[in-house]
Parts: structure tokens; sequence; C-alpha cells
């Protein structure tokens, strides 16, 4: 959708108008699923950019004020949710602002240390009780739910790159990783642990954003992190403050490696720029994989 801080402004008025007269102004990383603009000094209003994303407003606006409190870092805090309207059909939201930066190695002190601080938040993400969470769906492209679902996306993206990649180390991750299961009952998933969703200050972990694809299963998904952002001792880092097992661990080399060649074979579907990244996950996971 054709999302702009002139549409921003009109939603504003006409819907919340005691915040008609704040500035209004883009943020410099918006999103991909939604459209995101600082409202003022103290506000963020998010826009769903396709109908499909529109699942996630009411979600976090039910379940954010619920997470929030058992935490042990920030994460959004909803304040109002827009309707639909003739402008903008969908629902949107308004949230508090969070200070910080999206998460860059360059500003993060020690990455073994960042690296503890998200598996501890992850950690106490997937204690909180889940009953009656949202289970996977299409409101958060199946975040949680079995690996084997993207089978047949996966297996076609490997066909298409042969050449590109290690054709056969890939099928060899895969097969190894929907092998598998979550055996244990669901848990809190983020959905979408990426470093732009990590915000940091004081060159520390100070919150966690944009819980769209949150949801509760299998935490798997939550570790693809580890190859998109952490590598070497912050990678096994990471891993070994976890507490999940190596099953757990097999599914999220999976998981990173279907979003990995899914952003390559089927650009148009993500954020441009993450060829070379993507590149790179693919390469560690198949060096790291040992076969059973």
């Amino acid at each position: 959708m054709d999302i702009d801080v002139s549409l921003v402004r009109r939603l504003i008025l006409k819907q919340f108008p005691r915040w008609a007269g704040l500035l209004i102004k883009p943020v410099e990383l918006s999103g991909w699923d939604n459209r995101t603009f600082r409202l003022g000094d103290d506000m963020t209003v998010r826009l769903p950019s396709h109908e499909a994303y529109e699942a996630q407003v009411k979600k976090e606006q039910q379940w954010l004020p619920r997470l929030a409190s058992r935490l042990p870092i920030a994460i959004p805090t909803p304040i109002a949710m827009g309707t639909p309207s003739e402008e903008y059909p969908l629902h949107w939201s308004i949230y508090r602002w969070i200070d910080g930066e999206n998460a860059t190695t360059e500003r993060i002190t020690n990455l073994n240390d960042f690296a503890i601080e998200l598996a501890q938040f992850l950690n106490t993400l997937q204690q909180i009780d889940a009953n009656g969470g949202p289970p996977p769906g299409a409101h958060n492209f199946y975040r949680g739910g079995p690996l084997g679902i993207y089978d047949r996306e996966t297996r076609n993206a490997i066909a298409d790159l042969n050449g590109m990649i290690d054709r056969v180390g890939a099928i060899t991750v895969w097969e190894s990783a929907i092998q598998t299961v979550w055996n244990t009952p669901p848990v809190w998933v983020h959905g979408d642990v990426y470093p732009t969703n990590l915000l940091v200050k004081d060159r520390r972990l100070s919150a966690v954003i944009d819980f769209g694809c949150s949801g509760v299963g299998d935490p798997a998904c939550d570790l693809t992190i580890a190859w998109t952002f952490f590598f070497g001792e912050s990678r096994e880092t990471f891993r070994s403050h976890l507490q999940l097992d190596d099953a757990t661990w097999e599914r999220a080399r999976g998981w990173a490696l279907w979003k990995a060649l899914t952003t390559i074979a089927y650009p148009s579907n993500y954020p441009s720029g993450r060829l070379e990244e993507s590149l790179r996950v693919i390469k560690d996971v198949i060096a790291e994989h040992k076969p059973r």
C-alpha cells in the first residue's frame, strides 16, 4: 500500500484528534510487514503494508500487555488501535516509543554478552504460560509450527538455485531438520528474531520489538539469528545458554536454511540487499551440520 506521512496525519486527525498537532516522521528502518512512523516524542504508529499482516495488529494489542510484565527487557506497549476507513482499509496500532538503535555488531560492546542476554530473553519468553496463546497459522506464517509445512517451497528453491549453492549439502540439512519434531507443550515464540527487531542502548540489548509473527509452538524458529547475526564463539555462546535440546537446534538450522533459500529464490517477497547474507547463512548451516 502507498503509506506515507500525509496518510498517517489524516488518520490521526480523524481517529485520534488529541494527537493531531504532534510531529509525524518515518523511522529509519520502517519494516517489511508494517510501515512505521514516529508520532511526537513518545509514540510510534504502525500500519500493515498488506492485508496479510492485519491479523498481527489485534494479536499484539491483546497479548503484548500480558507478556510485558513477565519479560526482563522492554517490548512494545500498545496505546491505541486504529480502525479501517475509506482511506486505509485495515486496523493499525499506536505504541509507546522505545529508545534504542537497531542491533549491529558495531553498536555492541561484547557480542558474547549480547548472545547471553538474548538467550536469557528467549528462555524467559518460553517459560511464560502459553495456554490460550495463538497457535501457528496464517497470522504468523506458521512460525512455531512444523517445519515440514515449507518442504515443497524449500526443495523447489534448492532446485532453482542449483549451481549457486551446495545442493546436496542443503538437502542433507533440510531432511535432517524435518525428521525431528517438537514433542513438548507449546511455548511462546517471537517469530522474527532478527537484528532489526532488537534494540541496543548503552551498547547492550535493551528491547525486542515487532511481535507480529509471535505465537505459541516450537521455539526453533526463534534461533535463526544464530546464523544471521552471531558467528564463531558468539554462536556457540548463544546455543550454550539456551534451554533447548539438540533436535531443536537441528530444526533451527532448517528454519535458517529455508529463510535464506527463499530470500534468494523469491526476492520480491523480502527486503532487498540480503543476497550476501543469505548465501553466507546457507554456507554456514551446511558447514556446521553433521549427519547423524
